[in-house]
């Protein structure tokens, strides 16, 4: 349904720490910085990350949230880690969704900038 999910940061440095922790945990490689953005991509998607073209500060979305398909619980929950060890902060711990459809099972994150993120994947 898109070809891309942008969102911005105020710290390219610390967003590519983060970004290229929690996206290895998703079996991702880094990201590659070009004009001050460094962009990942990965089973045919793509991300990015970098400061606003506009030049104002970089803000997280109210009610936004990107969210990223995991192979399994495992990659999720080393996802959930891999972003609190690089400067996210929890949103959710990974777990078991109820009110979600399917059997999701997720994990949310805030990136170093307030991005709201979700790790899921379908339990068997």
């Amino acid at each position: 349904m898109f070809t891309h999910v942008m969102v911005g940061t105020n710290d390219i440095g610390k967003a590519r720490q983060f970004y290229d922790a929690v996206f290895a945990a998703l079996g991702a490689g880094p990201g590659a910085e070009f004009q001050g953005r460094a962009f990942y991509s990965h089973g045919g998607l793509g991300f990015g990350v970098g400061a606003p073209r506009d030049g104002e500060a970089a803000s997280s979305a109210n009610g936004g949230t990107v969210g990223f398909a995991a192979p399994d619980v495992a990659a999720v929950d080393a996802w959930h880690a891999a972003g609190l060890a690089s400067g996210g902060t929890s949103e959710g711990e990974p777990g078991h969704r109820p009110e979600a459809p399917g059997n999701i099972y997720a994990a949310y994150l805030r990136d170093p900038d307030g991005n709201k993120l979700c790790a899921s994947c379908q339990m068997g």
